[in-house]
């Protein structure tokens, strides 16, 4: 723990818009509230689900984390995932999908839920603004992609399914969510857009060796939504960051070229070393993330150095860069190990 750390957020600013930042910023997609919760010895996931008094307490314990452990900025999204009734498919395949049909979809109560949104995450970004330190913003929003809250309804099985057997229905899942998503943001960047700097959303399209769906159908349903979210993001003049699992090279050019994204998170060594993304994409994106969140919890201190100074020492020169893990900090990761890859970060940008 450094106490004279000032924070800078326009750092992961530069890092986003592919310019070199003054100091090489830390960067997490997540850390878990219970992880942080342990670290700052406070109970924050009751405090979230309080009243408005424990929800700023909540926020003032959470951001003095990310500035007393070296980050430039504050993580925090609100999934759009979490307001859909009967919502939950996403990755569990023991909840029924809540959509399977043409009649399911059409007494879905999709004009309502701009509204649940608001009512359930208003007081959490008003609450993170009146916390947030001094020289710091937030990085995320509105979290959940459009493949991502397709499949909360559907389930990725359920939508296959139907991808196969009612082709319109498949459309006008892409098409309803995408509207959504898009009148969430629209309001969320009016309402709140003033609290973060570097604005992004989770999409997982891809597994190990490829996408999980077809590349025809995400440039088709899915990455018109996304262009039209980068660029109501940049009307405000920030950057985009897209994180998305998976092997995506094949992905990488319409992201960069059609869609336009600034920055890329999310890696994996399986799939390719960070310092290899940085290769291929460093002269046109910012690249986030970097050590392979298996390496972080596995790694003995002095191997986890050895393994962080030689991913970071690759990247030197390439751009803009963010530090941190490839995904994420959930409560499985030791808490000892993840405070080791913070320090050695720190000692590497000489602090």
């Amino acid at each position: 723990m450094r106490e004279t750390f000032c924070p800078d957020y326009r750092n992961l600013v530069n890092a986003a818009f592919n310019r070199s930042a003054q100091r090489l910023p830390l960067y997490e997609h997540n850390v878990s509230f219970k992880k942080i919760g342990e670290v700052m010895g406070k109970d924050l996931e009751t405090l979230f689900q309080g009243d408005d008094r424990d929800v700023e307490e909540f926020f003032a314990v959470y951001s003095e984390f990310f500035r007393r452990y070296g980050y430039d900025v504050v993580t925090f999204e609100a999934c759009i995932g979490q307001i859909f009734p009967g919502g939950g498919a996403l990755g569990d395949s023991r909840v029924d999908p809540v959509i399977k049909t043409r009649e399911d979809f059409e007494r879905y109560p999709w004009e309502e839920l701009e509204e649940r949104y608001f009512e359930k995450n208003s007081r959490y970004f008003r609450a993170l603004r009146s916390q947030m330190p001094e020289g710091m913003k937030a990085v995320g929003g509105v979290g959940n992609g459009i493949f991502e809250c397709v499949q909360e309804l559907t389930g990725f099985q359920g939508l296959c399914y139907i991808g196969a057997d009612d082709e319109e229905l498949y459309a006008d899942l892409f098409r309803k969510v995408g509207e959504l998503h898009q009148s969430i943001w629209k309001r969320f960047m009016r309402e709140f857009g003033d609290i973060y700097c570097v604005l992004r959303f989770g999409d997982d399209l891809g597994y190990k060796s490829n996408s999980l769906l077809s590349t025809d159908d995400i440039r088709m349903h899915i990455f018109p939504w996304y262009k039209k979210t980068v660029d109501l993001v940049h009307s405000y003049g920030k950057p985009f960051l897209l994180h998305s699992c998976g092997n995506i090279f094949h992905l990488m050019e319409d992201l960069i070229t059609d869609v336009g994204i600034d920055a890329k998170h999310s890696n994996e060594d399986q799939i390719a070393p960070f310092p290899e993304w940085v290769r291929r994409y460093g002269d046109r994106i910012g690249n986030f993330g970097g050590f392979d969140v298996d390496k972080v919890c596995f790694a003995g201190k002095e191997e986890l150095r050895e393994y962080i100074r030689d991913v970071l020492s690759c990247c030197e020169g390439h751009g803009g860069i963010a530090a941190g893990t490839g995904n994420s900090i959930p409560d499985y990761v030791p808490t000892e190990n993840y405070l080791d890859m913070i320090e050695i970060v720190r000692e590497y940008r000489g602090e």
